[in-house]
């Protein structure tokens, strides 16, 4: 009888090859050589592949790098035209709807 956990599939990646993902994470990519401004699972994917000729899904990628505790981080979307000074001119100005009421026209009666 085994009393203990089954050990499971080993990972793809060592320590060394999870070491030099961080590592090119952490500093992001340059776009004159990687040919993107931020990485992306599909990304991170070839290079793992170019770099170390280990085949894994973005999915994988993704769990890996959860692993060693990098988070997915997005920008809020802008539109490439949007003026600042434009901004002000939409925004709303009517007061609050939970102000006091005045008080009542009528007398309350006791």
């Amino acid at each position: 009888m085994i009393d203990r956990k089954a050990p499971g599939k080993l990972p793809k990646l060592n320590t060394a090859q999870r070491r030099a993902l961080a590592a090119i994470v952490e500093s992001g990519p340059i776009p004159a050589i990687h040919g993107v401004v931020r990485w992306r699972l599909t990304d991170l994917r070839h290079w793992i592949w170019q770099t170390f000729a280990i085949s894994m899904n973005e999915r994988s990628v993704s769990r890996v790098l959860k692993a060693m505790a990098f988070v997915k981080i997005t920008a809020r979307p802008r539109h490439h035209a949007q003026n600042d000074g434009a901004l002000a001119d939409f925004k709303k100005t009517s007061p609050p709807r939970w102000r006091r009421s005045a008080k009542p026209c009528f007398p309350i009666r006791q």
